[in-house]
């Protein structure tokens, strides 16, 4: 049996404290999950956005800012693992290294949508400007399978190919263990297979402290956070899910 710890959108942006991120990953030292998954969405890529083109919103959006401060939450996420490594390593105990999965999100990609809507820009932004060389990169909506459960940004439904949106459909409809993220809040919808075991899918999307603007008071008060899967075996597991209050409550 293995642990998992998912780590749902992120949707860094220039300007906000990512200090959240650096009890994430204490956290993460102090469970040692065997495995690390990001849903996708770690970066914003704001002025990429075709939403906000014309708005002043959109004024002062830059994508050099968009890498810098992808870099610098990064940092924030993984410094206590590196802090932890180099420790062990001075001490000549084992170090800490687990698998690290990341799903690009349709925020990522919004780097290969802009490159094709104007092709001078092919060479001068791409997906390797994103801090990402210590992950396991998937493709945006190629699922990754571990231990029994598929991971996704998003599961696309229909003819169309638009998100699913709850996680009861995911149960009737993928008929295997599940988590993704991209809509925010929480969902848990359970299933059985023809042997009894059971099936678990989940979505989750959203693990920053900002309100979103396109959004009004009611839709930004939801569930921000990351989960644990325990006991992971052939897509059964426990889930817990653990919030950000709870984490800066814990370390700060």
């Amino acid at each position: 049996m293995t642990k998992h710890l998912i780590i749902p959108d992120t949707q860094v942006k220039h300007g906000l404290d990512f200090s959240y991120l650096r009890r994430i990953g204490q956290y993460i030292i102090d469970k040692k999950p065997d495995v690390v998954v990001h849903l996708g969405d770690f970066a914003d890529m704001e002025s990429l956005s075709s939403y906000d083109v014309g708005k002043k919103s959109f004024e002062g959006k830059r994508y050099v800012k968009d890498i810098a401060a992808a870099k610098e939450a990064m940092d924030k996420l993984l410094g206590p693992m590196r802090e932890f490594n180099i420790r062990a390593k001075k001490n000549k105990e084992k170090q800490y290294k687990p698998r690290l999965v990341l799903c690009l999100g349709n925020h990522e990609e919004r780097i290969e949508r802009a490159v094709n809507s104007d092709p001078k820009l092919e060479g001068l932004i791409k997906y390797e400007d994103l801090p990402y060389e210590d992950w396991e990169v998937h493709s945006f909506l190629k699922p990754v399978f571990i231990d029994g459960i598929a991971y996704c940004h998003y599961f696309p439904t229909g003819v169309m190919g638009r998100p699913s949106t709850t996680a009861t459909s995911m149960v009737s409809k993928l008929h295997m263990s599940c988590i993704a993220g991209h809509q925010q809040g929480k969902q848990v919808a359970y299933g059985k297979r023809p042997d009894g075991s059971t099936i678990t899918c989940i979505i989750a999307g959203s693990c920053y402290e900002h309100n979103e603007t396109y959004l009004d008071h009611q839709s930004n008060n939801h569930f921000r956070g990351i989960l644990l899967a325990h006991r992971v075996n052939n897509g059964c597991f426990d889930e817990c899910f653990v919030s950000l209050d709870y984490l800066k409550e814990r370390y700060d």
